[in-house]
């Protein structure tokens, strides 16, 4: 996700005047704050996903919209939408003709096969995504002899994929990153220091880690790719350079001082008043991304494998103190579908009352009282980590505040083999619009994993368990819609997270940029193509 360690110069070579009003062609600068992984097998955050949205293509994608247009899914490698079977198990899809990857090497419709083998290789976060592929789980301990429910035939494209069971999130579940094809022969390991060839628009080259990487044009998106593809675009710039600023505030600065043309990170907190009211609508813009902030509670051990000690926690968290703390940015909630997801409606179980809180304290009187809470360092979630601790102080735990680099934040917390995972800060942005995004991922039993564990309050409830597995087989409709209003409640009664609210994400741009053509998809934040120079 960035380039190189010195910034390099803005707007250099632009040449002939776009159709559009903007200018083709240049190079375009940016920052990120922490450093994301750049295998699409790997990455499980919203800054890889940004980084990787143009260069690694699935057989299907996100339209490259904003808003709620940009929820939908479009082809990208398969001519057409899937065709479904009536009992919902069989998916078949034909890939494009022609395509190649960046190196020149063809696009083969076994390479998909051979894609979702490696998550399973790998040890992919996203390998639960597409465990319910017949032959999956068993591949999954074997690494050897293929999965079975994927049947492909490279002569005439076509793509078959059976499934043990219907499920009704299967189409989002092939427009993720993680099913995004690869070469055959692509290595088992982390490619971010080398990443594999592409199919998007732009591919990866040149890569630093912890410093940057820059982005140059795929040279068979001109010759055939993108002519096969008309719903991806084909960008702007030419060229994109990335580098990493750790601190936020000197992002800032670098805008302002036209040094670099777009911050990835959010503008910090002390700055965000002052940035929205001098830039906005020129420079900087709002954006809405479905998300939920919140802090876990590991249920399966003491102090918070007891529900009035969880529910305690929840009484004492006060979200209008995380709203100054977000500077305005976050919207208070109180439960786990976010406002603008399918199925949310609001409630709210736990007002805040510290009185009430230390009551329920006192009456689980819980016997360790020393633990652990996690954080990341990126404002201002590192500010919310050190005010989490105070209220758990307050509430009489003896609470010691752990701070991770935010490069490595989850990957630290969701390996079980980390001492001391008692409770901690986290944030999730939906994989894609359905709600049993918020619930399969991070509150199923099924989820809990040795190596990359997302569940990260263990909660392994076999009644919860079973209604997640039923209504995300269905397709999503009203009566789904009801349901999952249900389940936000139920597990919110059992109060494994203290959630507190959705955080708004900003476009800060220097003034070389045409801000208002600028797409943020809701899933995969910046669009790289839609960056153009005035």
């Amino acid at each position: 996700m960035l380039a190189v360690a010195v910034l390099t110069m803005v707007a250099i070579g632009l040449s002939s005047c776009g159709g559009s009003g903007g200018r083709e062609g240049g190079t375009l600068t940016g920052s990120y704050a922490s450093f994301p992984e750049l295998d699409p097998a790997l990455s499980y955050e919203q800054e890889g996903w940004t980084a990787m949205y143009d260069t690694y293509l699935p057989l299907l994608t996100y339209k490259h919209a904003d808003g709620e247009e940009g929820a939908e899914v479009v082809p990208a490698l398969a001519e057409s939408l899937p065709e479904i079977s009536s009992d919902g198990k069989i998916y078949t899809l034909n890939l494009r003709k022609g395509l190649r990857y960046s190196d020149g090497t063809p696009v083969k419709a076994s390479d998909f096969a051979a894609t979702v083998e490696r998550l399973f290789k790998i040890n992919s976060p996203g390998s639960p995504f597409y465990e319910s592929i017949v032959g999956a789980e068993e591949f999954a301990k074997t690494k050897s002899g293929g999965i079975s429910g994927i049947k492909t035939d490279d002569k005439t494209g076509k793509i078959e994929i059976e499934l043990t069971e219907p499920r009704g999130t299967f189409t989002n579940e092939l427009a993720m990153l993680f099913a995004a094809v690869l070469p055959p022969g692509t290595p088992a390991k982390n490619l971010t220091t080398e990443p594999a060839p592409a199919t998007g628009p732009y591919e990866i080259v040149d890569v630093e880690r912890g410093q940057g990487w820059s982005y140059v044009r795929n040279p068979q998106w001109a010759k055939s790719n993108g002519k096969a593809i008309p719903e991806v675009p084909g960008g702007h710039v030419d060229k994109i350079d990335i580098s990493l600023i750790r601190n936020s505030a000197t992002q800032v600065n670098e805008i302002e001082r036209n040094k670099t043309n777009w911050m990835q990170t959010l503008v910090p907190a002390d700055l965000y008043s002052k940035v929205r009211d001098r830039y906005e609508g020129t420079q900087f813009r709002v954006e809405h991304a479905i998300n939920l902030y919140y802090f876990w509670m590991n249920t399966e051990k003491p102090p918070f494998d007891d529900v009035k000690v969880r529910q305690a926690v929840n009484y004492a968290v006060n979200s209008a103190a995380l709203e100054r703390i977000y500077a305005g940015a976050l919207s208070a909630t109180h439960q786990i579908l976010p406002e603008g997801m399918p199925g949310h409606e609001t409630f709210d179980l736990y007002p805040h009352d510290m009185t009430k809180a230390k009551k329920l304290f006192a009456e689980a009187n819980p016997s360790d009282r020393n633990i652990t809470v996690w954080t990341d360092n990126e404002s201002p979630n590192s500010e919310a980590g050190a005010y989490y601790e105070s209220v758990l102080d307050e509430l009489g735990f003896d609470a010691k505040l752990k701070t991770i680099n935010a490069d490595n934040y989850f990957a630290v917390i969701g390996n079980e083999t980390t001492p001391d995972l008692d409770t901690g800060w986290s944030d999730w942005f939906q994989d894609y619009p359905h709600p049993n995004d918020f619930f399969q991922p991070l509150l199923s039993g099924e989820s809990i994993a040795p190596s990359y564990n997302t569940n990260y309050s263990r909660m392994d409830d076999p009644k919860l368990n079973a209604k997640i597995a039923k209504l995300s087989s269905e397709q999503l409709g009203p009566q789904q819609e009801k349901e999952y209003a249900a389940l936000d409640r139920e597990y919110m009664e059992q109060a494994p997270w203290a959630p507190y609210g959705s955080n708004t994400l900003s476009t800060f741009v220097d003034d070389e940029i045409e801000l208002d053509k600028v797409i943020f998809n809701p899933t995969m934040g910046q669009d790289l193509t839609s960056f153009q120079f005035k």
